[in-house]
């Protein structure tokens, strides 16, 4: 069925047709979805080659990840962004890179814009400087940050409000009793991790109490790295009696230090961990059921996704700049400090 033929069939213009199969935000969002729908029910499919001589676009959306796979973290929001692209005639184009080789990233962005094989790319894990987002900016691909990048010109961004992540839990241990107080934070250098720190000094200072960096990691997360810190940490006799946990299989590393100190968790030691919703890895399946601040890996794949297509199509990157805020969910790995 030609584009014309699918126009008349559902009683629209081929031109607006074309719009709504093509994201453009100027399209009402019930036209689309009668659009897509007709689409599904009549097995139109627009042809590639030609959308693309029409509009000028690749139909591709480039993002890079490390060899190392990117984890958990990387699976579930690309698993948001494929379920954002499904019936959208785009694609994702992944690029892989030396993990945390900035020069080969700079390459890949470089080489990505010179091809013309994507049109925008998205960024993930952001320096407060990052010379990823300088680049893009300077060569002009549409592009969108997973996180926030401190720089002196505006761009798109979707970020959760990481300083919240650990203000949260660690005023809920000091409201408490609770005043050693471990934190399992990521690797030194990205903004999330910064601001996670500042969230958990903020609330110290609120109590008149200063971060003891004996108390503090910094790594990749990962359940091995938290159980040998909390082991350690847990061992000495004037132990944590708290730990903010960066991550799920953070928090799995504390429950499995604890248990084999024989401590309790929600007892002797309480756990609040952040929690990016995995659906092989709840919170509740956990024994005893840990405490979390949520949010959405898929979820926010899913939105960066919108919000690039949405700049593709001439949405001003000012208007693209969304801070979700965190829940804060208490089950049973909290108690008062003993």
């Amino acid at each position: 069925m030609k584009l014309k033929e699918f126009a008349e069939q559902v009683g629209l213009s081929p031109t607006t047709v074309s719009r709504a199969l093509g994201g453009y935000p100027e399209v009402r969002q019930e036209t689309r979805e009668r659009v897509m729908e007709a689409a599904r029910r009549l097995g139109y499919r627009p042809n590639a080659n030609a959308v693309r001589l029409v509009t000028g676009r690749a139909g591709a959306i480039g993002v890079v990840m490390g060899r190392s796979g990117g984890g958990h973290f990387f699976s579930e929001f690309m698993g948001g962004m494929a379920a954002r692209l499904e019936g959208q005639e785009t694609d994702i184009l992944v690029s892989v890179a030396i993990d945390n080789n900035l020069d080969e990233e700079l390459a890949i962005f470089n080489r990505l814009a010179a091809s013309g094989k994507v049109d925008g790319i998205v960024v993930h894990s952001p320096r407060p400087a990052d010379e990823r987002v300088a680049l893009l900016n300077r060569l002009g691909v549409p592009f969108i940050v997973h996180g926030r990048s401190k720089t002196s010109f505006p761009h798109a961004w979707l970020d959760i409000d990481n300083r919240d992540v650990t203000y949260r839990p660690t005023m809920h241990f000091l409201e408490r009793g609770h005043r050693r107080i471990a934190l399992i934070n990521g690797p030194k250098g990205r903004t999330f991790v910064n601001d996670r720190e500042q969230g958990f000094a903020d609330a110290l200072s609120e109590y008149g109490l200063s971060p003891d960096p004996k108390l503090m990691m910094n790594e990749h997360f990962s359940e091995e790295t938290a159980f040998r810190f909390a082991r350690a940490l847990l061992e000495q006799p004037s132990r944590p009696t708290a730990f903010v946990a960066g991550a799920m299989m953070t928090a799995q590393g504390v429950y499995r230090a604890a248990t084999q100190l024989g401590l309790v968790i929600g007892k002797d030691v309480s756990v609040i961990a952040h929690d990016d919703v995995f659906p092989y890895l709840t919170p509740e399946s956990m024994l005893p059921p840990l405490s979390t601040t949520r949010s959405s890996m898929r979820m926010a794949g899913m939105r960066v996704t919108e919000l690039l297509l949405q700049i593709i199509s001439g949405r001003p990157i000012q208007e693209c700049q969304e801070l979700w805020p965190v829940e804060l969910i208490l089950r049973q790995s909290t108690g008062s400090a003993s």
